[in-house]
């Protein structure tokens, strides 16, 4: 329908002013990858690495099965953390900082995440947003820390109050 306005959408990200540095927040939502997401997302993305890919090849090496692409783990972890800190308040990625991956991630298991926020502060250019750092981490079903991501976005600020 060319022409028409979205509906607005409910926000239930949190804004700039919420951010806090030393908050965590312990993301609700936890995800199983399967062999079927390791698979499809390593091939979507042109990975040809016998490792994920080829459970033979996997066998023989100090893993004994696939492991779990780095950058499924990465981006799932990022997506888990999007609906309790950034849905509909974050206007950009930045970039990101560290990236760490201590452990491997297997077929079949399942990740937590949680989110600190690292270091806030108001855009110098844009009056209406800020500058967030974030560190995402995630942990398998036996608790191991097999990810750790830094990621700084562009955030809204609490929108001003309009008098009628």
């Amino acid at each position: 329908m060319s022409g028409t306005k979205a509906a607005p959408r409910p926000v239930r990200g949190l804004w700039l002013e919420e951010l806090t540095p030393g908050r965590v927040v312990h993301h609700a939502i936890r995800r199983t990858l399967t062999e079927a997401d390791n698979v499809l997302f390593t091939s979507m993305t042109m990975n040809p690495a016998w490792l994920h890919l080829d459970f033979d090849y996997a066998a023989s090496t100090e893993f004994g099965r696939p492991l779990v692409n780095s950058m499924l783990t990465l981006a799932t972890v990022i997506g888990i953390s999007v609906h309790e800190t950034t849905l509909g308040t974050t206007v950009a990625n930045l970039g990101f900082g560290e990236i760490r991956f201590p452990a491997p991630l297997f077929h079949g298991d399942t990740i937590r995440v949680e989110t600190e926020v690292v270091a806030a502060r108001p855009s110098k250019s844009r009056p209406t947003q800020g500058v967030v750092t974030f560190e995402h981490r995630a942990y398998n079903q036996s608790d191991e820390l097999v990810c750790v991501a830094r990621r700084d976005a562009l955030m809204h600020r609490r929108p001003a109050e309009h008098a009628d």
